[in-house]
């Protein structure tokens, strides 16, 4: 038997406090292939793209029809034209022909407009048109909000093991394998326990800390009879009937597989203090970052971080900085701000610009920073990630610009893309060795490519959409008891 296999993606976490919503050309922008040119893209990309053409690469025998796939940065809700864009492709190829397993690569935390639990719905949509005997199996990004609901229509799941995420391909791989278990007759039952809170993952780093211990439990759980143990920290600024932490295992009995996930969240729920963090203001974060050993450290402003949904318009960071004029090489990363390069391009390098910065979205978290400087650099915004998180995938940043007033240099995009690869600033003409401070809107997948270059990275809490008081936000479906303060870590 050669197996033939659908498979679909859509890779987006929504941000419900976003000031944008993110329409279909954000998708379209970042991630928009189907068919061979999929493989041929992500190739030894460490992609869920990249974990299937490894697959498909070792299993000559098996076929695959790819449907349409996209991802888009974190941001605001998915408008709903662009969802249904997406699933009107999606639903007519797996309406066209039987398939004998389905592969979706899905993120967990996608939210449009008028839907709360969007990838529930694309995995009941997708068991409606294949029916209830082909295997379903889906891989999820760390920070899904898992709906228990979702246990009874997949036949396998597997989520990301690390954060940073850099095994994503071995997410896909692992998913792959169960359903290449299913199409081969063997039979998994899925159990789902939630951990009734929501909290923040600034502790949740696989390398050190609380849900590194969880994660070393979980592996040590599988064996040939429970051959996946996941586990989810969830996205807090998802607001989702199931934001929060999660164990989704998978198991020859249903039994074991729900005994497996509860163990699992209890022990999330052991370590539940240590998940609480404080983080200090700008002006405090920057004279502690001043006052650093020697070498490039990082100041981080998490609550416009782009892959928390961020809109990188926020001012808070970058005010301070203009206030303090760093007596230090200093970089900012970075405004999504289209109008300011359209401005530098027309002033040109070693042109004179004056114009505010930030709150080009909203005034909401802030007023905007008024700047004078030069235009010292301008590029086309290409460039390939060095990694290791998405390595060798191509980043399209649109036409960017680099602005100086003294010391403190500030990046300008056209596109909104986190700025966690080295590419990243190499693209800019930037030489880290010689910067001594780098400001920049990220939290933790900054780490996986520079937690060895810095010798300090401070956060600070600013307003923005992402921001630390979760109780300060309005909730619609998440109950208000979920985000007590001190179980929400903020």
């Amino acid at each position: 038997m050669m197996p033939h296999i659908a498979v679909a993606r859509l890779w987006f976490e929504a941000n419900s406090f976003a000031p944008e919503t993110t329409p279909l050309d954000a998708f379209r922008g970042r991630e928009w292939v189907a068919g061979d040119a999929a493989r041929k893209q992500f190739h030894g990309t460490a992609t869920e793209l990249g974990g299937l053409d490894a697959f498909l690469a070792e299993h000559p025998d098996w076929r695959a029809t790819i449907l349409r796939c996209t991802a888009a940065q974190p941001g605001g809700p998915m408008t709903d034209a662009a969802f249904a864009t997406w699933w009107g492709e999606v639903a007519a190829g797996l309406a066209a022909q039987r398939f004998d397993g389905v592969y979706l690569s899905l993120h967990g935390a996608c939210l449009t407009e008028t839907d709360a639990e969007t990838d529930l719905t694309i995995v009941r949509l997708a068991r409606g048109i294949i029916g209830p005997d082909v295997p379903l199996v889906a891989s999820f990004d760390f920070h899904a909000n898992i709906s228990p609901q979702i246990a009874a229509l997949l036949d396998g799941a597997s989520a990301y093991r690390t954060y940073p995420h850099v095994d994503m391909a071995d997410a896909a791989w692992r998913a792959l394998r169960m359903l290449e278990m299913r199409i081969g007759g063997r039979r998994l039952h899925a159990g789902i326990a939630k951990l009734p809170r929501v909290l923040h993952s600034f502790h949740m780093r696989s390398a050190e800390g609380p849900m590194a211990e969880v994660w070393a439990i979980a592996q040590s759980m599988e064996n040939a009879a429970l051959p996946d143990a996941s586990i989810f920290g969830g996205f807090a600024w998802g607001d989702s009937p199931w934001a929060g932490p999660s164990a989704f295992c998978w198991a020859d009995s249903a039994e074991e597989a729900r005994n497996a996930a509860r163990a699992l969240v209890r022990e999330m729920d052991a370590r539940l203090a240590r998940f609480a963090v404080e983080l200090p203001s700008p002006d405090v974060a920057l004279r502690a970052a001043l006052a650093a050993p020697p070498g490039l450290v990082a100041l981080l402003d998490p609550a416009d971080n782009p892959l928390s949904g961020g809109a990188c318009d926020t001012p808070g960071l970058l005010r301070a900085l203009v206030a303090a004029g760093p007596p230090v090489e200093t970089v900012f990363a970075f405004l999504h701000d289209p109008d300011a390069v359209e401005a530098a391009r027309a002033a040109g390098v070693g042109g004179a610009i004056t114009r505010d910065l930030c709150a080009r979205t909203t005034d909401a978290f802030g007023a905007p920073v008024p700047f004078t400087g030069v235009v010292e650099k301008l590029t086309d915004g290409r460039f390939r990630n060095h990694g290791p998180m998405e390595a060798g995938t191509r980043v399209e940043l649109g036409p960017t610009a680099v602005l100086r007033a003294g010391a403190l240099r500030v990046i300008l995009t056209s596109r909104k893309e986190a700025a966690v690869d080295p590419g990243f600033f190499t693209l800019h003409g930037i030489d880290l060795a010689g910067v001594r401070l780098l400001a920049n809107k990220a939290k933790n997948h900054f780490r996986a490519a520079f937690a060895q270059r810095c010798v300090a990275i401070i956060e600070c809490d600013t307003p923005g959409p992402a921001a630390l008081d979760l109780a300060a936000l309005p909730f619609r479906h998440v109950p208000r008891a979920r985000l007590h303060a001190g179980d929400a870590g903020g």
